[in-house]
């Protein structure tokens, strides 16, 4: 029987490029000369540091914009928590991997209230969507493509 993975993954690789390219962008621009801020990905979490926390939003949307341009979408990043130490203001960034079993639930019911003739099956944080149709696996895969479910999907594995 025919079949696909669908699974949220960022690759790291191109995640450091985009913060290194914001890195690079940072030491040029104007409005952060003098200024201490930097931009730093530790494991599968970007710190953001400046002195303002306006410019902590201004370092992720240079963050974002680099990403964007790496074929990386910004879905995939969320900001968490924030600190605050002496005059300086870190914000963390976490790089979301894999499908949280809320969304998984979410794609479930969405493509059994579609009446799409495939079945869903949750394994970690991947899922396994099954059918007796390649039509109807692509339908299942545009299906999960148009919904905004917070964040990007790729589809892998694709048997027939």
């Amino acid at each position: 029987m025919p079949s696909f993975d669908i699974v949220s993954e960022i690759d790291i690789n191109q995640a450091n490029n985009a913060v290194e390219n914001a890195k690079r962008e940072l030491e040029t621009r104007y409005d952060f000369r003098g200024v201490n801020a930097k931009i730093e990905l530790k494991k599968e979490q970007i710190e953001l540091t400046a002195e303002a926390d306006q410019q902590v939003m201004q370092l992720f949307d240079i963050f974002a914009i680099k990403a964007s341009k790496l074929q990386l979408d910004v879905n995939s990043f969320k900001i968490e928590k924030e600190e605050r130490h002496g005059k300086f203001v870190t914000r963390f960034v976490s790089i979301k991997q894999g499908i949280d079993k809320d969304i998984a639930k979410k794609i479930i019911k969405l493509v059994k209230d579609s009446n799409i003739k495939v079945q869903v099956a949750i394994q970690g944080e991947e899922l396994r969507v099954t059918g007796k149709k390649r039509d109807d696996l692509q339908a299942a895969m545009q299906l999960v493509r148009t919904s905004d479910l917070g964040q990007p999907f790729q589809f892998k594995n694709f048997r027939d």
